[in-house]
């Protein structure tokens, strides 16, 4: 025997209502939301390089569009809604007095690595030898590809001197 269950008119008045409320709430939610960054508080000597390196940033790194943290700053920059973070003129990373360091050369510029311990974010990279140090935060997509800072390499090296 076959059972047809059929729907009060109740239940179909119901279901796009509940549909358009989990609609409404997810427009809502902080998600959408750019991620909030801590901006920097460089030397004005650091904070002017950081400005023209923000004017030479590209549009898009790794295929993902630009998406600028809040607030919004010069000293900051983002791409894929916070899966890539550019700081400027952030402190000299305690790390890099650490002989056993690691560091890697994106086309033609230093990086100090430091890995996340918890693994719930991915790996920060910090310019070394700059007048005002570049700090790149990647997603936990990013855990082992550098790729990312090869988009950095010329904006870098075009209006952030070495400091050797």
């Amino acid at each position: 025997m076959t059972h047809i269950r059929r729907r009060s008119p109740r239940s179909r008045v119901l279901a796009p209502s509940a549909a358009l409320c989990v609609l409404a709430v997810a427009g809502c939610s902080t998600g959408g939301d750019r991620p909030s960054v801590a901006v920097p508080t460089p030397s004005s000597e650091a904070a002017g390089y950081c400005e023209e390196l923000h004017r030479e940033l590209p549009e898009t790194v790794d295929d993902l569009e630009r998406s600028d943290p809040s607030p919004e700053s010069d000293l900051t920059a983002g791409w894929g809604d916070g899966a890539i973070v550019l700081r400027c003129g952030v402190p000299r990373p305690a790390r890099m007095d650490d002989s056993q360091a690691k560091g890697v050369d994106a086309d033609g510029v230093n990086w100090l690595l430091e890995q996340s311990d918890d693994g719930d974010s991915g790996p920060r990279f910090t310019t070394t030898y700059r007048k005002a140090y570049v700090e790149v935060t990647l997603g936990t997509e990013y855990a082992h590809d550098i790729t990312p800072l090869s988009a950095f390499a010329a904006p870098v090296k075009k209006t952030v001197p070495d400091s050797l």
